[in-house]
Formats: C-alpha cells, sequence, structure tokens
C-alpha cells in the first residue's frame, strides 16, 4: 500500500518576464500541464528548491511564489515550499511564512555555513526539532551528498525521523554503496518515512532500491519520462524500464552532466522548457547567466535524444 506522502515531487521552474519578475500566467499554465500526470504519479509540486532557484529569490518572494502554486492547484496536489536559511530563527520565519501561503510541508535544506564549517550532529538534530515545533505541517529533511561537511550520516537520520512532522527523506548522498546502505537500514528502523531519490542523472538505479518516491527537478521537464520510469519499476517491468531510461539517461546527461548538478545545469533545464515552449524565454535569476550557443545547441540534442514533443503552452 503507498504511502501518503509517496509518489513523484517535481521541484518545478519558474518563468520570468523580461524583468526577471514571475510570470505569473506562464507559471499556472506550466503548473496545469504537470497535473495532468498527477494520474500518472506526480503526488506534489516543490517550489523554491535549487531548481526553483530559491536563492534568487528574498524571503516574501519565496512566500509569494508559493501562495501562486498553493492557490492555484487548490489541493489536487501536495505543495512543499523550499527552506534554506542560515540561522534557526530565520528558518522558522521562513517555515511559518510558507504555511501561511498554503504549503502542506517543507523541504529543510541545511543551513550553507555548515557547508563550509560542518556541524555538530546534536545541533542538526536540534535546528529540526525548533523549526518542527514552531510549525503545523509536515517536513521533509534535504540530505545533502555524502562527500559534504552538512551530510547527516545514518544515525542521525534515524533520530530526525522520530520527529513527528517529519514526513520524508530526499535521499541526495550521490555515492551508491552509502545510499544503498541507508535506504535498506531507514526501510528495516523508520518504515512509516517516505524516501524519495533526487538523483535526477542516475534515476534508473537509484529507484530501484525500493525507495517510495523521486524528489526531482527533471520531472517538472521530462514528465512523461519520470512517471512512465517510476510504473515500469514499482510494475517490476525491467526491460521497459531500460527501455525509457535510454531515452533519460542521454537526455539528463545533456543537461545535468555526469555527478552533482550546477546552477548551469538549471539553467540549461529551464533552456529545454523553453526550447519544448512551456515558456516564452529561458531567463534565470541572476547570477546565472545565459546560456552560449554551444550550450544551447547541447540542448537542442537532449531534447532530439528525449523523443518528448512540443508542449506548446505559449
Amino acid at each position: 500500500m503507498a504511502k501518503e506522502w509517496s509518489g513523484i515531487f517535481p521541484a518545478v521552474m519558474v518563468p520570468l518576464k523580461e524583468d526577471y519578475s514571475v510570470n505569473e500566467q506562464e507559471f499556472k499554465n506550466y503548473l496545469d500541464w504537470l497535473l495532468t500526470f498527477s494520474d500518472k504519479g506526480i503526488s506534489g509540486f516543490v517550489t523554491n528548491g535549487h531548481t526553483g532557484e530559491i536563492s534568487g529569490w528574498d524571503p516574501k518572494q519565496r512566500a509569494y511564489i508559493t501562495k501562486l502554486a498553493a492557490d492555484h492547484v487548490k489541493g489536487k496536489v501536495k505543495i512543499i515550499s523550499g527552506i534554506s536559511a542560515e540561522g534557526t530563527v530565520e528558518a522558522i520565519e521562513h517555515a511559518k511564512a510558507a504555511q501561511e501561503a498554503g504549503a502542506d510541508g517543507i523541504l529543510l535544506m541545511p543551513p550553507h555555513i555548515w557547508l563550509r564549517f560542518g556541524m555538530k550532529p546534536e545541533s542538526a538534530l536540534k535546528y529540526f526539532q525548533d523549526i518542527a515545533a514552531a510549525i503545523d505541517i509536515k517536513i521533509i529533511i534535504h540530505l545533502y551528498p555524502s562527500n559534504t561537511p552538512a551530510f547527516y550520516p545514518i544515525d542521525l537520520l534515524l533520530e530526525m525521523a522520530k520527529i513527528p512532522n517529519v514526513v520524508s527523506i530526499k535521499c541526495g548522498h550521490r555515492n551508491m554503496p552509502i545510499y544503498e546502505q541507508a535506504i535498506r537500514i531507514l526501510q528495516e528502523q523508520a518504515p512509516e518515512i517516505c524516501l524519495y531519490t533526487c538523483h535526477d542523472e542516475n534515476l534508473l538505479s537509484t529507484m530501484i532500491q525500493g525507495v517510495d518516491g523521486a524528489l526531482i527537478g527533471f520531472s517538472g521537464c521530462v514528465p512523461e519520462l519520470i512517471t512512465a520510469l517510476w510504473k515500469a519499476v514499482q510494475d517490476k517491468n525491467l526491460a521497459e524500464a531500460l527501455e525509457i531510461n535510454k531515452k533519460l539517461a542521454a537526455a539528463s546527461s545533456a543537461i545535468y552532466g555526469v555527478g552533482q548538478p550546477s546552477g548551469e545545469a538549471h539553467a540549461r533545464m529551464k533552456e529545454f522548457l523553453y526550447k519544448r515552449k512551456a515558456f516564452s524565454n529561458p531567463l534565470m535569476r541572476l547570477p546565472v547567466l545565459p546560456l552560449n550557443q554551444e550550450e544551447k545547441d547541447k540542448v537542442v540534442k537532449a531534447l532530439e535524444i528525449s523523443g518528448v514533443d512540443l508542449i506548446n503552452l505559449v
């Protein structure tokens, strides 16, 4: 039986006007298109993820984007807002703003100071406990790669999983042996917690570990391929999954390369949506710059390989 928070959660992109503000109508059209896949596995949308350019928006703009999404989908799928802040007090303010905007949950990222200096496990646990106590909505743990100082090892994750409103973990290990081991332990010791792959660049190999879904930007770019892959995996149809993965992996490698995605990868993804005629321009919030012609050509090639159709929303 599927858990309530299982499924595919696209980290949605935000179309921009020429002045870098949100193009509200194009955003709503884009969400409507993604909603057509809600019966194929898409369970919710994540606003203010890295794919949604969280670092390019101030706190009021982040809440505004979340409210736009929540008001538009009207409960048809879950809305989760990314939360990125350097201190507990600020994170609580952001989380409360997301709750007031209509979010069903938050995707709680680690303070980025931990990426530079590391953290004590007890500090990370208290960070989650304090934020959880301040809100009524759910929390998805955003796990950073195992080679970063902000990584939460399995013992810490198991303690975080005991927090009542923690429902899911976005498993971003990017180290397959550590990932597989953690999935097994979490399934055994915290079976009520949903586990998502977020490995856009190697989805099939991370899906087949028995996870409960995926939280990825790429599913907001080629949802027809991601949902088809997810169904094939759930049906244990490896032959079908491998065929879908050929198209998906080739397109993914053109967008992400191999390994950890970057801001430029997100720019390539927005270019992909622009080429699919989902958005009227591929602008990113500064400081991410427009792609050069070589990068644009790679996106065109990725689109051809993927075999997906134009959306023609604009």
